[in-house]
């Protein structure tokens, strides 16, 4: 299965089993069109009067070059990573998002965990919770040595002695269990204050910093409890805790809704603001939702994709950097099989815990009950949807394996698949299209820089 494209001077095809990309001539671009596998050495006749602008010494010169990649394993190549799906069964549990806080000082009008409480009422994690939390992960970890746990809301500086004392309590047990913790955190920054960052920094390996961009997108849908707009006070905390922070396991992280389409103008205000660490993700919500992106904004989603892709480029070659992380893709190495195959190992490898101790595949499955999977008395009870979830493929996912982009989105989110989809299995279309589309645009990046 090969993809081809063209996009900003660039002709690219992509060999999806093998992963080779290939930067080629018009000529070259145009006779695949025409070839399909298994290719014999000799040059088809049929190509001759199908490409008759060009000559046939040409012609023969340019499919002797397909011919070679494609004895070589780099064009047309077989699809060898079914075998791996047998591969896919329960693992230990290696990562877990602790939702530290069912409460937030911000209201903004996308947020999937209905402002914070999830629909269940706002409540904080108590401290014992927490540590049953860490128990529950060291005993559900086998042999893995880095376990990850992040601290997630609402907003989780609302209980932040409960987050201090998790850590110190995680901490003393690395040794004993031969574990270690890699511990971050998600905020909207409202609380922060010198003692906060200095302890974030400190303990956190990374740290997501939520807002939306320039304060009049961020102000329109993004508000303070009394709707009031939250821009100015955050921001010059984010700037403190990233100016002490002094590495780049950060990112300022925004939603793009309908109201800001031209969202690459959020990235280059977060890069003049100091930020060099940028992720602008597209809101997910009912297409009812007068901020929701629909299929009919897909042309200009694109289009904004594109003009980030080449002001990114024209950074990048005149010195100036930043990352954003919806382009960074490694086309060297990548992920292992099973992840190209299964993702972000949601309900298997990594868990979602509440405030009460009830224990989900994720986050975003949070306040569904039927998926509740046990709790951190329990443990995980339900075992068979944790068998299902590991299970769950790109080849179990009709849609996906013949799709192109399978191995760099392994199938898409469960949870939005779930949500708007109707079924884990079945990916989220809007998603899909936007996804292939950054990844045609991150490819080209590379293509543009490595000249």
């Amino acid at each position: 299965m090969i993809h081809q494209y063209y996009l900003n001077g660039y002709y690219i095809v992509l060999d999806v089993h093998s992963g080779a990309v290939h930067v080629v001539d018009e000529l070259f671009y145009r006779m695949l069109e025409f070839l399909e596998p298994p290719l014999s050495k000799e040059c088809p006749e049929s190509l001759f009067p199908a490409l008759q602008d060009a000559s046939r010494e040409e012609i023969e010169e340019t499919y002797a070059e397909i011919y070679e990649l494609y004895q070589a394993g780099q064009l047309f190549s077989e699809d060898d990573y079914e075998q791996f799906r047998d591969m896919m069964v329960s693992s230990p549990v290696k990562a877990m998002c602790l939702h530290i806080a069912h409460d937030c000082n911000l209201r903004c009008q996308y947020c999937f965990a209905s402002t914070g409480d999830f629909g269940a009422g706002r409540t904080l994690m108590p401290l014992e919770v927490g540590k049953k939390a860490i128990d529950f992960l060291i005993a559900n970890s086998g042999t893995r040595h880095n376990l990850e746990l992040d601290f997630f809301g609402g907003e989780p500086l609302m209980n932040f002695d409960v987050v201090k004392e998790v850590v110190k309590y995680g901490r003393s047990l690395e040794k004993e269990h031969n574990k270690r913790f890699r511990f971050t955190i998600t905020t909207n920054g409202m609380l922060l204050d010198d003692d906060k960052i200095d302890f974030i920094n400190r303990e956190m390996s990374n740290v997501v910093l939520s807002i939306d961009g320039r304060k009049e997108v961020n102000d329109r849908i993004r508000t303070r409890v009394d709707g009031s707009g939250c821009y100015d006070a955050i921001l010059p905390k984010f700037k403190r805790l990233v100016e002490k922070r002094g590495h780049d396991q950060y990112y300022v992280r925004g939603t793009f809704t309908k109201y800001n389409l031209d969202f690459a103008e959020d990235v280059l205000h977060f890069y003049e603001q100091g930020f060099d660490q940028i992720s602008i993700e597209p809101v997910v919500t009912d297409a009812a939702n007068p901020y929701a992106i629909t299929e009919a904004d897909l042309p200009q989603v694109f289009q904004e994709y594109e003009r980030l892709a080449k002001i990114i480029i024209d950074h990048k070659k005149n010195g100036k950097s930043f990352n954003f992380f919806h382009f960074m893709i490694d086309l060297d190495q990548g992920p292992c099989a099973i992840k190209r195959l299964r993702g972000c190992g949601c309900g298997n490898e990594y868990v979602a815990v509440t405030p009460d101790g009830d224990i989900y595949p994720c986050h975003q499955f949070v306040g569904m009950e039927e998926w509740k999977m046990g709790t951190v008395d329990t443990g995980i009870e339900d075992t068979a949807r944790k068998e299902n979830f590991a299970k769950a493929n790109i080849y179990g996912k009709e849609e996906c394996r013949n799709c192109w982009a399978k191995f760099y989105c392994s199938g898409g989110c469960n949870a939005n698949n779930f949500q708007y989809a109707g079924d884990v299995l079945k990916p989220y279309h809007l998603a899909c299209e936007m996804e292939k589309k950054r990844l045609e645009c991150a490819i080209m990046i590379k293509a543009a820089l490595a000249e």
